[in-house]
């Protein structure tokens, strides 16, 4: 019978082939597996994912309360509960183990959100005299003109640039392609850009890739959310922000001026309207406004 290698390697290759999961997305669903196996290794229990039982589960999701707080317990349950109903689909087991038990309750946190101000200023402090500044500020502009996710920043391609029709193609989770609407300010920023890219020594395969680094390749992540953070402490702006913040403020100030919530879902490529939901909470100020301006009793 195969070990545990062998499952999360085919594992991982129904993700990627059956679910076009990316790959940072696969990486995280099997972090949780691995801590599972390290678990099992540590306390020398030997069983295959065919013969674990719920009651080791419990064993290991017991260990591992005192060393995580309830959403990241939440998240290894959900990923490992999502690694047993893919034996199951493969017929090498007919129960899931982790069926009957349940996620600890994490309440819903609000997702912190930057002014207009705050991300003029942000983006004002971008020396464009500076080799990389016309792409920094490009970039910012997208995520915030977009609502893009980081991960979804680093792979735009040129050729999902739609600028005559007023669009860009982006590819989300799960490969879903969407198209959003693009800010005509936005657009000559990254023109700007482009105009600087082409003098960049470009390497193979990254031709079509829009945002590059000084070497010509594209950008990481971290690189994104190192940018921002040199640019919130050069503004002094005092609140711990993410790539992830612009994507909020772009939803929360749609919202704010009367945008409705299944257009802000379609252009977030959310999934399910639930999660855009969440940005009703946000501003209270704002929806008081609103039952004062609507509501017939007020």
């Amino acid at each position: 019978m195969k070990k545990w290698d062998g499952f999360i390697k085919d594992y991982k290759a129904y993700l990627k082939i059956e679910r076009g999961l990316s790959k940072n997305t696969i990486e995280n669903y099997c972090f949780d597996i691995d801590r599972l196996c390290l678990f099992l290794k540590t306390h020398q229990i030997d069983v295959s994912p065919v013969t674990i039982t719920e009651e080791t589960l419990q064993e290991f999701i017991y260990y591992i309360s005192g060393e995580v707080n309830a959403r990241s317990q939440s998240r290894i349950i959900s990923g490992l509960k999502s690694f047993f109903g893919y034996l199951i689909f493969e017929d090498y087991r007919n129960d899931n183990p982790l069926e009957l038990i349940e996620t600890p309750k994490t309440g819903r946190k609000l997702p912190d959100t930057l002014s207009v101000t705050d991300i003029d200023r942000l983006i004002a402090a971008i020396d464009t005299e500076n080799g990389q500044g016309e792409r920094n500020k490009a970039m910012l502009e997208t995520l915030y003109s977009c609502g893009l996710r980081v991960s979804e920043l680093v792979d735009l391609k040129i050729s999902d640039l739609f600028f005559d029709e007023g669009f860009v193609k982006i590819t989300g989770k799960g490969n879903k392609q969407r198209f959003v609407p693009i800010a005509d300010s936005t657009r000559k920023c990254i023109e700007s850009y482009r105009d600087k890219r082409s003098s960049l020594p470009i390497q193979k395969g990254h031709e079509d890739t829009l945002f590059l680094n000084r070497r010509g390749r594209k950008l990481t992540r971290a690189m994104i959310f190192t940018i921002i953070k040199e640019l919130s402490v050069k503004i002094n702006l005092n609140k711990t922000i993410s790539p992830h913040t612009f994507r909020h403020s772009f939803a929360t100030h749609l919202l704010e001026n009367g945008a409705d919530l299944r257009s802000i879902q379609l252009m977030l490529g959310h999934e399910s309207i639930t999660t855009t939901e969440i940005y009703v909470h946000l501003d209270r100020k704002h929806l008081s406004q609103i039952i004062n301006a609507f509501h017939p009793r007020s």
